[in-house]
């Protein structure tokens, strides 16, 4: 058993980024794996950011396109904040909230920083943008969901992600959820399919115990043959 899981571990690791499925031949046939690239689910709700000091308009680019369904694209995103914001500081500390909040505004959604436990946004089903401390430096993500003292970020530099949520807490700058506390009825949070792509043990889910026997030999007693 062991030594299967090690070989797949090594199939994964070499296929994820191309392969579509994986076939493996064995006694009894073959078993089949169906595989989805660990980047591409990822970034299946959240977009990359495409510069080191955009995480600001990547995140609300996330934010509207995926919890609001409202299509935008992050370079749309960046160049209006740019165009309407103080471009030297944005090239020296990136987006504040405040180019967020003027962002949002201007195409109709009300929204603002609020200084409240996490918990209060499952209350309310709301996602929020929130500032946070990787590695020593400020970066925005989205708050997708929480579940089970897990965390759901949309990380416009990793892409969708869970943390614990001690680890979020200990992470997080200022404590100031910003939520748009307009369109509360588009608002869309703890999504089933936003949580696919931080599963807690994918290995189990890609294959099945109950079928292994077709893939490696028995391991048979004495009196078995």
């Amino acid at each position: 058993m062991r030594s299967l899981v090690l070989f797949l571990v090594g199939m994964l690791a070499g296929s994820l980024a191309h392969a579509s499925g994986l076939h493996f031949s064995g006694i009894g046939g073959g078993y089949s794996v169906p595989v989805t690239s660990m980047k591409d689910s990822r970034f299946y709700a959240t977009l990359r950011q495409q510069y080191d000091f955009s995480c600001g308009s990547a995140a609300v680019a996330t934010l509207l396109t995926h919890q609001y369904d409202v299509p935008v694209t992050e370079e749309m995103v960046f160049q209006a904040m740019y165009e309407q914001g103080d471009q030297e500081k944005i090239r020296r500390e990136g987006f504040s909230l405040l180019d967020i909040k003027r962002y949002l505004a201007s195409h109709g959604f009300a929204a603002d920083g609020f200084v409240q436990p996490l918990d209060k946004l499952a209350e309310a089903g709301l996602p929020a943008i929130v500032l946070v401390n990787d590695k020593g430096y400020h970066h925005f993500v989205v708050v997708k969901g929480l579940r089970d003292g897990r965390v759901l970020i949309g990380d416009p530099a990793t892409g969708t992600r869970a943390m614990d949520r001690a680890s979020f807490e200990a992470s997080w700058v200022n404590r100031v959820l910003f939520v748009i506390h307009s369109h509360k009825d588009q608002a869309r949070f703890n999504l089933a399919h936003d949580w696919r792509a931080a599963p807690r043990a994918p290995l189990v889910a890609g294959v099945q115990r109950d079928g292994l026997g077709s893939v490696t030999l028995p391991k048979l007693g004495s009196t078995d043959f």
